[in-house]
């Protein structure tokens, strides 16, 4: 990860965490995934988000487990 993909500002979306660059909240991908939706599904309906980050963020959850 070059880049971080989470960002949190009290200025964007009240210190949610969204994906860096937009205001698309990471509950969201959370939320679509949850409900059985695909990725595709997501970055169709979130077009600011690029399926780089939206990988990113899954490998470091991952990491995270």
């Amino acid at each position: 990860m070059s880049q971080p993909v989470v960002c949190r500002d009290h200025e964007i979306m009240g210190g949610t965490p969204v994906f860096c660059g937009t205001r698309v909240p990471i509950q969201t991908l959370l939320d679509y995934l949850e409900a059985g939706d695909s990725i595709d599904e997501f970055l169709a309906g979130f077009p600011s988000v690029s399926l780089q980050q939206v990988v990113d963020f899954l490998a470091a959850e991952r990491t995270h487990e």
